[in-house]
C-alpha cells in the first residue's frame, strides 16, 4: 500500500509541475503578445502623427507659396475692395492658420523658424520692399531655415 501512496503522490506531482510549467508558459506567451499588440499600436501611432505633421508641412508651405506669389504680384498701389488684396487677405489668413497649427504639432525650433519666415512674407506682401531689392532673396533666408528646421524634426 504504502508504494502506491508514493505512485499516486508522485503523479499528482507530475501534474501539479506539469500544470504549473503550462500556466507559466501561457502567462509568458501571453505577456509577449500584449507587448508586441503595444509596439504594433504604438508605431501604428507614430506614423500617423508623422503623416498628419507631413501634411500639415505640406499645407504650410503651399499656402506660403501662395503668399509669395502674391508678394511678387502686389500692385504698386491698392486698397480693401482691390481683388489683390482680398484674395491675398485670404492667402494670409490661411498661412497665419497653419503657422499656429505648426507650434501645436512641431519642436518650437520649426516654430521659430516658421514664425520668421511667415513675418518676412506678412511684411514683404502688405508693406512690400525697397526699390531695388527682391522679393525671393529677402524671403530665401528663413524659408530655407524654416524647411530645413522642418526636415530635422521630421528625421
Amino acid at each position: 500500500m504504502p508504494s502506491q501512496i508514493w505512485v499516486s503522490l508522485i503523479s499528482l506531482g507530475g501534474v501539479v509541475l506539469g500544470g504549473m510549467l503550462s500556466y507559466l508558459v501561457q502567462h509568458r506567451t501571453q505577456l509577449s503578445a500584449e507587448r508586441a499588440e503595444q509596439q504594433r499600436q504604438q508605431i501604428g501611432l507614430s506614423e500617423t502623427r508623422r503623416a498628419e505633421r507631413l501634411a500639415l508641412l505640406e499645407r504650410f508651405i503651399e499656402v506660403a507659396a501662395e503668399a509669395e506669389r502674391s508678394a511678387f504680384s502686389r500692385p504698386p498701389e491698392f486698397d480693401d475692395t482691390h481683388a489683390w488684396y482680398l484674395k491675398t487677405q485670404d492667402v494670409m489668413n490661411r498661412l497665419w492658420v497653419a503657422e499656429r497649427l505648426i507650434r501645436i504639432q512641431f519642436p518650437l525650433s520649426v516654430h521659430d523658424a516658421a514664425r520668421a519666415y511667415f513675418l518676412d512674407l506678412n511684411r514683404t506682401v502688405w508693406e512690400g520692399l525697397p526699390d531695388g531689392e527682391s522679393v525671393r532673396d529677402y524671403l530665401e533666408g528663413n524659408r530655407l531655415t524654416f524647411l530645413d528646421a522642418a526636415r530635422a524634426a521630421m528625421g
